[in-house]
């Protein structure tokens, strides 16, 4: 694999900004449909979708994406893209193209290097700010993306506009920040889990000179980081899917969705969509993080 080399003068912040909106809706494009499939298997089973011999059951990722294609159309592989280019845009920019400044924050002066504490208060930081920011954007995507699995009366949003719109006529301005605390656990995690578990694969390779700073490096340490972060952001992400999609009053919060998920479907019931969750992060992180590095030293090389 061929890429850019690393110039001596590091990206502004201004460049890794744009550089991570961009590369995170560089990595949508390439895996959305393994998270619409993800949204599918976690919300199946739902008690406000009752179980009958009409209703439409997802089995696996493959299964899941065949049966969504035969039954509704290769479009519906990206209901919702639009919004996820939105959400992308405003919130990988802040979460991902932030973190090497807060990180910096956090770092006591003079320190030769940054210690996993900083690490892990800067990706909690990026992660909590940009759920506030983007979470109007989420809640729209994931409305999108469940639609095949509800009733034909239910869907009621004719585009991206109009969701939001309806959203915040029906269920208020509140509506469009539904599941927001669920998401920020989640995305705090998540950024903990992806950009703090990159940030350390990485260093250590470079440090033991077992890679250069190039593409392989970062393949493996995107790897890497995928994995980690579903393991342990998928309970809590399954939760927020569901209380996204959830209809008002369905829930009284997101703390009743979770008892009512571990209710049904117990432990188990936190995993509901690993496999196409992984699949998805996993690829996600490898086509964003090689992207993102690329595109810094492209903009470096365009500025110098």
């Amino acid at each position: 694999m061929v890429g850019l080399k690393p110039s001596e003068v590091p990206p502004t912040a201004a460049m890794k900004f744009v550089s991570a909106g961009t590369a995170a809706c560089i990595a949508d494009l390439c895996t959305f449909p393994l998270d619409t499939a993800k949204v599918r298997l976690q919300i199946q089973g739902e008690v406000r979708i009752p179980r009958s011999t009409s209703t439409m059951e997802y089995r696996g990722v493959l299964g899941t994406l065949s049966t969504m294609v035969r039954t509704e159309g290769p479009r519906s592989l990206y209901s919702g893209l639009v919004a996820g280019l939105q959400r992308q845009m405003s919130f990988a920019s802040i979460r991902i193209g932030l973190y090497d400044s807060v990180k910096q924050l956090y770092t006591p002066k003079g320190a030769e290097s940054t210690g996993l504490a900083a690490r892990l208060l800067a990706g909690c930081t990026t992660g909590a700010v940009a759920v506030t920011f983007a979470q109007p954007t989420d809640v729209v995507k994931v409305r999108f993306q469940a639609i095949g699995a509800l009733p034909d009366i239910a869907r009621r949003y004719s585009g991206t506009v109009d969701a939001y719109r309806t959203i915040a006529r029906e269920e208020g301005v509140r509506g469009l920040w539904r599941g927001t605390l669920p998401n920020i656990a989640r995305n705090a995690i998540i950024n903990c889990g992806e950009l703090v578990t990159y940030d350390l694969i990485k260093d250590t390779l470079l440090r033991a000179q077992l890679m250069t700073d190039s593409v392989p490096c970062h393949f493996v340490a995107a790897f890497g980081a995928g994995f980690c972060a579903t393991v342990v952001a998928s309970p809590v992400d399954v939760v927020k899917t569901r209380y996204m999609n959830s209809s008002p009053g369905q829930y009284r919060n997101a703390l009743s969705c979770l008892l009512a998920l571990l209710t049904q479907d117990g432990l188990t019931g936190f995993y509901k969509g690993f496999v196409p969750s992984f699949l998805r992060l996993g690829s996600w992180n490898v086509v964003m993080f090689i992207s993102y590095e690329q595109l810094q030293r492209a903009a470096v090389l365009a500025w110098s």
